[in-house]
């Protein structure tokens, strides 16, 4: 489930420091291979966690400080991480661009303070009241709220589902 009212998407952190740029989340040496996006899945932050895909479980997030995301603009990002099956991106700042790549892909992110989320810690986002609620640690984190034309977008799957479901981006 996307949006609030009590359930949110739940999952462990795997913590990430400052200007995690778009080639540690998927090395250029893979995106330009393929473009199955579950084989590029198998490599997210590698470069910085070797082993990440394998620790992985579905529904998990990716936790980091400021700017994730920089670098290049390659849509790749958001959805290598998406196909890895993240529940969330969440950090204290996003690239705007990537920001954009995310929400327009399907992946939800999140903008809070994340000085108190440790990798391991157990996570509850609530999307639509921004919320994100450090379950180890008994803290409730208040995070930017999506604005509700994001919700539907992330809802819907990413912008293209949206186009396909109603034949409009009228949202």
């Amino acid at each position: 489930m996307i949006c609030g009212g009590g359930a949110g998407l739940t999952g462990r952190a795997h913590r990430f420091g400052d200007n995690i740029n778009t080639d540690y989340i998927i090395s250029g040496k893979y995106k330009f291979k393929t473009l199955d996006m579950n084989e590029l899945a198998k490599h997210v932050m590698e470069d910085l966690d070797p082993e990440f895909y394998n620790k992985v479980r579905e529904g998990d997030f990716i936790v980091a400080g400021r700017n994730f995301g920089c670098g290049s603009s390659r849509e790749q990002a958001p959805l290598a991480i998406k196909h890895a099956h993240i529940g969330a991106v969440i950090a204290q700042s996003f690239a705007r661009i990537f920001y954009r790549n995310a929400i327009n892909k399907g992946l939800p992110v999140v903008e809070c303070d994340t000085s108190q989320i440790d990798s391991g810690d157990e996570l509850e986002v609530d999307l639509g009241r921004g919320v994100v609620r450090n379950i180890t640690k008994g803290i409730e984190i208040q995070a930017k709220p999506l604005p509700p034309v994001m919700l539907k977008i992330l809802s819907d799957g990413g912008l293209v589902e949206h186009f396909k479901k109603y034949g409009t981006f009228n949202l």
